[in-house]
């Protein structure tokens, strides 16, 4: 697992950015709400009726005057995004880097098999996303308890592990882009990740698109109907679930008879 720990290494700096970003920012804006609790009291009936923008972010059915709600329509929204993007960033970059940073020559020398490099590199992978959510989900339990706050641990935990799934599926798909490419596409896992989050917004207000709610991978990690304990939606995760395998079963056939120069 030399590659592996190598990979681990390389990434990270670019983790601890990241993470101390995303979760930092939101760890803060949740010690925060005790500020604005006053404030979010008299401008929940306001965010309620907003029409489309309150059904889209939640704001209908949670009121963002409670820490409930203002955790799950804000905070949870935040990192769900920040999270997309930063698995769609490691993954897109994970292979193709090898190229264009013209190291691939070197690793091509070593008695290593590239399906064992793609293996290893996509363990690096979910390793640090499952670190960040871990991590990310034990800094919110601290927020709450400093601010004496309640917290549903079921839900909660569903929420974590329903979020890094998301961006496992995610990282995979990109991971997949990067199989494919020889430049860093960085601005193409990006554009992944925020084309997910819009079709969640829209296919939840858009009754014509509502089925796309079987694409994206933000739709079953929605913090507002996980916390209101919605009904599971089995289709969307079985969906995921052949996406993720499927992204990368073609990216190691890809990379497997890829031309490395």
């Amino acid at each position: 697992m030399v590659l592996f720990g190598h990979e681990m290494k390389q990434n990270f700096k670019g983790f601890l950015v990241w993470f101390f970003v995303i979760v930092g920012m939101c760890f803060g804006c949740i010690l925060m709400y005790s500020s604005v609790e006053s404030s979010l009291t008299e401008m929940g009936d306001v965010f309620a009726k907003m029409g489309v923008m309150s059904t889209a972010f939640g704001l209908d059915r949670l009121s963002v005057a409670t820490m409930t709600g203002y955790f799950a329509t804000e905070i949870a929204m935040l990192h769900a995004l920040g999270g997309g993007m930063f698995a769609a960033i490691l993954g897109s970059n994970l292979l193709s880097k090898e190229e264009f940073g013209h190291s691939i020559e070197f690793l091509a020398v070593l008695p290593v098999s590239r399906l064992r490099l793609l293996v290893q590199k996509y363990l690096c992978m979910v390793a640090d996303l499952f670190l960040f959510q871990l991590l990310g989900s034990l800094c919110y339990c601290a927020a709450f308890a400093i601010m004496d706050e309640q917290l549903k641990i079921g839900p909660f935990v569903r929420l974590g592990i329903s979020q890094f799934l998301m961006m496992l599926e995610i990282g995979s798909i990109c991971f997949c882009v990067s199989a494919f490419s020889k430049r860093n596409r960085m601005g193409v896992g990006l554009g992944i990740a925020m084309i997910f989050f819009a079709m969640d917004l829209l296919c939840r207000v858009i009754p014509a698109i509502e089925d796309l709610k079987y694409v994206t991978p933000f739709y079953y990690c929605n913090c507002t109907d996980i916390f209101l304990e919605s009904d599971l939606p089995v289709a969307a995760f079985v969906i995921a679930g052949v996406v993720t395998v499927s992204a990368l079963l073609l990216a190691g056939f890809r990379y497997q008879n890829k031309d490395l120069q």
